[in-house]
């Protein structure tokens, strides 16, 4: 693995056809066709591969912004990262780290979503194909889902990423969330940490931040 820069890296809105071509590769995405937070565990499990992959693909075809961003290094699909308005996602709905981020007191103004139900984007997934991690993918895919939000009427933007200096040890099951480092440096802020080892950050594109 070259942990250097990538070279002919660029970013696009997602299109199906990059998509099926990223995740048609052996592993977890194959598997799940990122559909594990757009809906509830007996739902989720409800479903084969195949199932989820045809759901996935109703997204790109219902005229609605695309579900998420790629990377591409020299015209081939290297990463992904979902983004979509919260609302998209029951299992973000109703999840620990969103609920106690709530539970443990009223944010600030600096990272409070708005009232709008779809003002509120929620980064929930990247996938990065082996022989180009380490190399700025992620860091280029999540400015571009920012980007994507922002252009789609998003007002904050928000992750759940894992803390890697709390959790050392957590692997490729939990890293696809993201590192808190990673949301850190892209001008993310942390608006709760209350689940040890990840944590609820946010964005705001409106204002000074977002001019």
């Amino acid at each position: 693995m070259t942990d250097g820069p990538a070279t002919g890296l660029t970013t696009a809105a997602a299109q199906w056809n990059g998509v099926e071509r990223l995740f048609g590769r052996p592993g977890e995405p194959s598997r799940c066709w990122c559909r594990f937070f757009a809906l509830t565990g007996p739902e989720y499990s409800a479903l084969d591969p195949a199932a989820r992959k045809a759901q996935l693909k109703e997204k790109f075809d219902g005229g609605s912004p695309a579900p998420g961003v790629l990377a591409f290094v020299d015209g081939q699909p290297v990463g992904w990262c979902a983004v979509e308005p919260r609302t998209c996602y029951p299992r973000v709905l109703r999840s620990r780290v969103l609920r106690q981020a709530e539970e443990s007191g009223p944010p600030d103004s600096e990272t409070a979503p708005p009232d709008a139900a779809d003002s509120v984007w929620s980064v929930t997934c990247f996938v990065v194909a082996a022989g180009h991690r380490r190399r700025g993918v992620a860091a280029a895919l999540l400015r571009a889902a920012v980007e994507h939000a922002r252009l789609n009427g998003a007002d904050v933007v928000e992750g759940y990423p894992v803390d890697r200096e709390q959790r050392p040890k957590a692997g490729p099951a939990d890293l696809y969330h993201g590192t808190l480092n990673l949301f850190l440096r892209a001008g993310f802020t942390v608006a709760s940490s209350a689940v040890p080892g990840r944590a609820v950050v946010r964005v705001s594109l409106t204002g000074p931040k977002g001019a």
